[in-house]
């Protein structure tokens, strides 16, 4: 049975800086826009949030759906990322919350894309998805009848 890896990234923007956090992989480290796994009891936005603050100690709520990536890694995992934008008026101080993250990085966009170091080419591919300056609303995601979804929280489900 096909089962993707469902995962979660946002790219951070302030004063025309991206947000990256340094991870180790396999004994190297690599760059990455906070992302993670979605977990089962929780929506895709959800997701976002936490992983951005366990992996950058920044409680936001994204603000734009930028894309639904697919990529099968090099040993054959299929992955399915939904990726968000947010916009913050000044670089944030960073404290993350997540002992795989060894820490955040605030680069030029032109040094995100030529690092050599990219978790995968998601990396790059949405820092170039985000120069598009093509946003979505977060209206077009949508947890129907989902027992935790934030208006169900709200009406005291």
């Amino acid at each position: 049975m096909f089962k993707p890896h469902v995962t979660v990234a946002t790219l951070v923007q302030a004063q025309g800086q991206l947000l990256v956090v340094e991870e180790w992989v396999h004994g190297k480290p690599t760059l990455n826009q906070p992302a993670g796994h979605l977990e089962a009891d929780e929506t895709l936005i959800q997701a976002a949030e936490r992983e951005l603050w366990e992996e950058t100690g920044i409680a936001a709520t994204p603000q734009h759906f930028l894309a639904v990536q697919q990529w099968i890694a090099p040993d054959n995992t299929p992955f399915v990322r939904f990726l968000f934008s947010l916009d913050l008026p000044e670089m944030a101080a960073t404290a993350p919350q997540d002992s795989d993250i060894t820490r955040c990085l605030w680069l030029p966009p032109t040094a995100v894309l030529q690092a050599p170091n990219l978790r995968s080419p998601l990396v790059a591919e949405s820092v170039r998805l985000w120069q598009q300056n093509v946003r979505y609303p977060l209206t077009l995601i949508s947890a129907f009848q989902w027992p935790f979804s934030e208006g169900a929280q709200r009406a005291g489900a």
